[in-house]
């Protein structure tokens, strides 16, 4: 079903992983948020609902409210993950052990606009906006200074790479680039690689590996790419023709992830993080 929906924005040329806001904050007129606990969904479930911003709420809390749901109206659904708890006996010792599991769950939810009686509860204007650029490079120097990463961007090269050995990105220099959008898009995508180091976002743990010709490489490119996409997005600095590159780039995995129905919540789970850890939120 996650899949499904995110093929289908794919196909349009959406990028469903941008941030639907720009700047450092966001309210309930720029993202999508649950109506009781005035929190904002997290990115998947952000593309579930189409990156419509506003209040979502279940038809339980519809009802419990003392609204009601519009005729006709058709609900959209979000998903979060619950553990499932239990014992298993060790066979070298005998005694019990408590297991858990990570187990998909959804709702289905329907936005404010769907339903009757039901008051907004957002205040407007609450947006604190961060200048574009000056917000990226601090993202892109508190990442480095916190990692001890390598980053060269100081001298003409016609590569970006990240090298895992030496743990070291070098990307052209910022006036190497058309558009600054472009500079920002390959750096952030090259930083998201860097985060499968062990202690940071351990992807290599996982079995991901980022040399040409290993089975995974598509895969790591895949959690680069779209990495590069929330970071943009959430600095500001994404524009039209960048946004073109990346919907190019992703479209051609449309049929990889037919194909593989877990790997865009595998390679979105693993984005996010990187995109957090970058950010200096985990």
């Amino acid at each position: 079903m996650v899949t499904d929906r995110i093929i289908e924005q794919m196909k349009k040329g959406i990028i469903p992983w941008r941030k639907p806001w720009h700047g450092a904050e966001a309210t309930g007129e720029d993202v999508a948020i649950s109506y009781t606990s005035r929190r904002a969904y997290s990115l998947i479930n952000q593309w579930l609902l189409g990156s419509v911003p506003g209040e979502y709420l279940t038809y339980k809390q519809v009802t419990d409210l003392g609204g009601k749901i519009r005729k006709g109206e058709k609900s959209k659904f979000v998903v979060f993950y619950t553990k499932y708890q239990f014992t298993k006996k060790n066979e070298e010792t005998g005694e019990d052990e408590l297991h858990s599991i990570p187990v998909l769950r959804y709702y289905n939810v329907w936005h404010i606009d769907q339903t009757e009686g039901i008051p907004t509860k957002i205040v407007p204007g609450e947006v604190v906006e961060v200048d574009s650029d000056e917000l990226a490079e601090k993202v892109i120097a508190d990442y480095v200074a916190r990692t001890g990463l390598k980053f060269h961007n100081d001298a003409p090269s016609d590569r970006a790479f990240y090298h895992p050995g030496t743990d070291e990105v070098v990307v052209p220099m910022p006036s190497q680039y058309a558009r600054m959008s472009e500079y920002y898009s390959t750096t952030f995508h090259e930083l998201t690689h860097s985060t499968m180091k062990k202690d940071r976002c351990d992807r290599r743990g996982e079995g991901v590996g980022h040399f040409f010709g290993d089975e995974n490489y598509s895969r790591e490119e895949l959690v680069a790419e779209m990495g590069s996409a929330m970071l943009c997005s959430r600095c500001g600095v994404d524009d039209a023709a960048s946004q073109r590159n990346t919907v190019a780039y992703l479209q051609s995995w449309i049929k990889a992830l037919k194909n593989d129905i877990k790997m865009i919540i595998w390679a979105s789970a693993r984005a996010e993080k990187a995109a957090e850890f970058i950010w200096g939120e985990n």
